[in-house]
């Protein structure tokens, strides 16, 4: 999280989490409009997807840190537990900014291209192998932008997260949902990109599966974050050799979709 004003915060996830379903689920509209091959669809909706993911990462991370996902926020906050990370109702309050955003997104989406302001999905996403899927798209995202966090290495989190977007969205079974704001948002538009809001429930369980999963292996994998106190006062000073000045803890930018 950055050291901006909560509002300002708050409002940056809102209108990320909007203009990225709008063109999530729009793109799907445009697909189905210039297409009737499933591939292409698929490929059209993925490419506008991924570069809207980085450009907002790009735009808003030093802002309110781009998670415009409430399971970023959620990993943000464990993971940020003992070195000054977001507190519990901060991290909630993103949350809801980024549902509000995802829900205004798809209202935009369907009002653009002349539909009924809400409209509830009617395609059906319940099997076995699509929460595994999606476990698995949710478990990297996690560990991938947590993990570029705790190596210092938050410059490539506009490529690097809509890069992972974009392979798991063909790689994994689900499309690589990934984020549950995103799931109800889509739940509110019977397009190409749509879930039925009975699929929702389950489909957001596996992504907090996939999350944890993906929490854990952080420190596996990157080694635990130093402590507030005589570690964090190394931690400090290795950001201040990397940057020249020292940021609180807090300030690092943890992008997510």
């Amino acid at each position: 999280m950055t050291t901006k004003p909560l509002a300002g915060r708050l409002a940056a996830e809102a209108v990320g989490t909007a203009v990225l379903a709008a063109v999530l689920i729009g793109s799907g509209f445009s697909a189905s409009a210039l297409s009737g091959d499933d591939a292409v669809r698929l490929l059209a909706n993925v490419l506008a997807s991924a570069l809207a993911l980085g450009v907002l990462i790009a735009l808003l991370a030093p802002v309110s840190g781009a998670h415009l996902n409430p399971l970023v926020t959620a990993g943000a906050w464990w993971a940020g537990r003992r070195t000054g990370g977001p507190g519990g109702r901060e991290a909630a309050c993103y949350a809801l900014a980024q549902l509000a955003g995802a829900v205004a997104g798809a209202v935009l989406a369907n009002a653009m291209y002349g539909r009924p302001a809400l409209e509830l999905s009617g395609r059906p996403r319940a099997a076995g192998h699509l929460w595994l899927g999606e476990a698995v798209a949710t478990g990297v995202l996690v560990l991938l932008v947590l993990g570029l966090a705790r190596a210092g290495r938050e410059r490539f989190a506009p490529v690097a997260v809509a890069g992972w977007i974009g392979a798991a969205c063909w790689g994994t079974s689900s499309g690589s949902f990934a984020n549950p704001a995103l799931t109800v948002g889509r739940s509110l538009s019977d397009g190409f990109t749509g879930i039925a809001p009975g699929s929702v429930p389950a489909f957001v369980l596996a992504q907090c599966a996939g999350a944890a999963v993906g929490l854990a292996l952080v420190p596996l994998l990157f080694g635990r974050a130093a402590a507030d106190g005589a570690d964090g006062a190394d931690d400090a000073d290795a950001r201040k050799g990397r940057t020249g000045r020292t940021e609180p803890a807090a300030a690092r930018e943890l992008p997510g979709r």
